[in-house]
C-alpha cells in the first residue's frame, strides 16, 4: 500500500497566523487560523509592524493547536511547507524562521511555497485538477489569469497593470467610510443596492487579458465628489452595487474569453476576493450550461490559510523540490 503523505503548512504572509496539516495534498486533517483583523481595524488597514509582532506571539500557539486538532505527532509528518513570498517581509520572516527551526530540530524536509500557488491549490482540497486549467486569482494585491498545463507549472497570461481588484475595493470602501476590511463590506452593501451608475469597464486593447482598476476607482471617487459639490446624495448601497458590477463584469468576461481561447478543461478561482458573492454569482451564471467546469473554493479556503500552503507544498514534495536552511522571505516573489 502507498503511504499517506502528511505535510505541515505554515502561513504568515499578511495578517493571519496559520498552520495546517494536509494528507496527500487533497484532504485537510487540521486547519488553524489566528486572525488579526480586530488589531488592524482602528488603523483602517494592516500595519506591518503590528502584524509581525502578532505572528511572533501566535505562531507557537497555532502550531500546538494544529497538532492537537489533528491528533498526530511529529513522526507522522513528512515535510514542512511554508509561505516564502510574496507578502509583508516582516510577517513572512516569522513563518519562514519558525519553519526552518522546526525542520532543523525535527530533521524534516523544508519546502518554500509561493503564496499565490497556495491560493490556487486551495481548490484541490475540494476537487482534483483537470489540465489544462485556467486560474483566476483575485485578492488584495493580485489580479491575475494563470494557465496551468501540469502541476506546479504556471503561465501568466493576464495581470493587473495598476490596482488589484481587492485594492480597489479597499480604497472605495474607505471613501464610503466603511470599516476594515472593506471588500466584504462593499459586497454586503452591493447586495442591497441597484446598479444605477454607469461606471467604466477597462477592457484595454483587443485580445489583452490584463486588468486595470485604477480608472474605475478614480471614477467612483470623482462621482462621489461631484455629487457632494452639487448638494445631492447617492445611496452607498447603489454606489457599491454599481462599482461591484463593473469589477465583476470585467473579471468574468476576461476569464470566460481566456478559457475558451485556451480550450481549458477547468476554471478555478482563488484569492480573498473569490469569497465575493457578486463575483461567485456572475461566474456561476457565465459558465452555466458550458462544457467548462467552474470550481470556486468554500469561503474558509478563499482567505489566507495554511491548508492551501500544505496542499501546494505536497506537489513540490512529490516533485523532489526542497529548500535549504538558508531559505529567506521574498516580499516580491514572482509566481513563474
Amino acid at each position: 500500500m502507498t503511504k499517506d503523505i502528511y505535510i505541515l503548512g505554515i502561513e504568515t504572509s499578511c495578517d493571519e497566523t496559520a498552520a495546517a496539516i494536509v494528507r496527500n495534498g487533497t484532504e485537510t486533517v487540521a486547519n488553524v487560523v489566528a486572525s488579526q483583523i480586530a488589531s488592524h481595524q482602528r488603523f483602517g488597514g494592516v500595519v506591518p509592524e503590528i502584524a509581525s509582532r502578532h505572528h511572533v506571539e501566535q505562531i507557537t500557539l497555532v502550531l500546538e493547536e494544529v497538532f492537537h486538532e489533528a491528533q498526530l505527532d511529529w513522526d507522522e509528518i513528512d515535510a514542512i511547507a511554508v509561505t516564502k513570498g510574496p507578502g509583508l517581509v516582516g510577517a513572512l520572516l516569522v513563518g519562514v524562521n519558525a519553519a526552518k527551526a522546526l525542520a532543523f530540530a525535527r530533521q524534516k524536509p523544508l519546502i518554500g511555497v509561493h503564496h499565490i500557488a497556495g491560493h490556487i491549490y486551495a481548490n484541490r482540497l475540494e476537487k482534483e485538477f483537470q489540465f489544462p486549467l485556467l486560474a483566476l486569482i483575485v485578492s488584495g494585491g493580485h489580479t491575475e489569469l494563470v494557465l496551468m498545463t501540469e502541476h506546479g507549472k504556471y503561465e501568466l497570461i493576464g495581470e493587473t497593470r495598476d490596482d488589484a481588484a481587492g485594492e480597489a475595493y479597499d480604497k472605495v470602501a474607505r471613501m464610503l467610510k466603511l470599516p476594515y476590511p472593506g471588500g466584504p463590506e462593499i459586497d454586503r452593501l452591493a447586495a442591497r443596492g441597484e446598479e444605477i451608475i454607469s461606471f467604466p469597464r477597462a477592457w484595454l486593447e483587443d485580445g489583452s487579458y490584463d486588468f486595470s482598476f485604477s480608472g474605475l476607482k478614480s471614477a467612483v471617487i470623482n462621482k462621489m465628489h461631484n455629487v457632494q459639490q452639487r448638494g445631492e446624495t447617492l445611496k452607498p448601497e447603489d454606489i457599491a452595487a454599481s462599482f461591484q458590477a463593473s469589477v465583476v463584469e470585467v473579471l468574468t468576461e476576461k476569464t470566460y474569453r481566456a478559457a475558451r481561447e485556451h480550450q481549458v478543461q477547468q476554471v478555478i478561482v482563488a484569492g480573498g476576493v473569490a469569497a465575493n458573492r457578486g463575483l461567485r454569482k456572475k461566474l456561476d451564471e457565465r459558465f452555466a450550461g458550458t462544457d467548462i467546469p467552474l470550481l470556486i473554493p468554500p469561503l474558509e479556503l478563499c482567505t489566507d490559510n495554511a491548508a492551501m500552503i500544505a496542499a501546494a507544498g505536497t506537489i513540490s514534495y512529490g516533485q523532489g523540490k526542497r529548500a535549504g536552511l538558508d531559505l529567506n522571505a521574498n516580499a516580491s516573489l514572482l509566481l513563474n
